[in-house]
């Protein structure tokens, strides 16, 4: 009995060694502690190790410029190897907004994880108390109207000008102000400081449930199961925006060390695990694999180029 005891442990043992596919990992996040990039790198870090895929994950935050400062350091550090970097459709817009001088043809997309719909929230004693209180503040004077996002071009400048296109507002009055992620961003909402913030629904929502936040408005096609929140659209705004968010690979990574990637981070993706921890957070499954992804990648940079040039954000 012993001697089976002890060959059913090893066996364990060998097969928990076996499962850790990926080692030594490091997963770049371009912005600060908190936001959603963050929170997905942590999410997936956590995701990977507690399934036995991967050890000795680190996670690395280079805030500025829009995600635009981590890029480069990614590309000048990484031509090669399995490490990642966190990306969305906010870096796409700020790559575009800051002329930067990095592109993300100089890295490989690796995978689409999650999609998650805006929101714009307000300080719980704010006299903004629905989407038409926001667009009658505009329309008596953009000017007063601060409205706080993440990055000049990212997900949050494109969401707050498509709400104001959407009324027939003035882009371009727009009274944007660009904030770090996360906590800055709580502070000089519930602070008073500015009179609005967007983002996604995860980054606010611990301050909605306790009450010292307000949702305005979701921009999703429907109500969301699990959050307890008017759409924009069921308030006559025809808005509809979800910020994906994925990671990027070095462009010269091996098709080896790419394949194993990809096939790990599907592994995690189908469990029961990453499933609760998608609902948890109210992100919506948006999974694509290295080629897919490579693609959507592609077609995004046109959509949010065009749409920063219908926006007036670029000329």
């Amino acid at each position: 009995m012993r001697k089976l005891l002890i060959g059913m442990a090893m066996t364990a043992l060998t097969m928990t060694a076996n499962a850790a596919e990926i080692d030594g990992v490091e997963i770049t996040v371009p912005a600060g502690p908190g936001g959603g990039y963050d929170q997905l790198a942590r999410a997936v870090q956590t995701g990977l190790q507690d399934l036995g895929l991967a050890s000795s994950l680190q996670v690395v935050n280079i805030p500025g410029a829009g995600g635009t400062i981590a890029l480069a350091n990614f590309i000048n550090s990484n031509s090669s190897g399995m490490n990642l970097l966190t990306t969305g459709i906010g870096m796409v817009g700020s790559i575009i907004t800051t002329h930067a001088p990095v592109t993300m043809e100089q890295t490989r997309p690796l995978a689409r994880m999650t999609g998650e719909y805006l929101t714009i929230v307000v300080a719980q004693d704010s006299p903004l108390k629905d989407m038409a209180d926001f667009a009658a503040a505009y329309k008596e004077d953009p000017s007063k109207l601060t409205l706080g996002g993440f990055a000049v071009g990212g997900s949050d400048h494109l969401l707050y000008g498509s709400v104001i296109q959407s009324f027939g507002g003035d882009v371009s009055k727009m009274n944007y102000i660009a904030i770090g992620a996360g906590g800055e961003m709580l502070s000089q909402v519930m602070g008073g400081h500015i009179a609005t913030g967007a983002g996604g629904y995860n980054e606010f929502s611990q301050q909605i449930e306790s009450g010292t936040l307000r949702i305005l408005g979701l921009a999703a096609p429907e109500r969301v199961t699990g959050i307890d929140a008017p759409t924009m659209k069921e308030q006559g705004f025809d808005v509809d925006l979800v910020n994906w968010r994925g990671f990027l690979a070095p462009a010269g990574i091996s098709d080896e060390d790419r394949k194993l990637l990809d096939t790990t981070i599907a592994k995690m993706v189908q469990s029961a695990d990453w499933k609760k921890t998608l609902s948890d957070r109210g992100w919506v499954d948006m999974y694509l694999p290295s080629d897919e992804f490579s693609a959507f990648v592609a077609s995004e940079q046109t959509k949010v180029g065009d749409l920063l040039k219908t926006l007036k954000i670029v000329d």
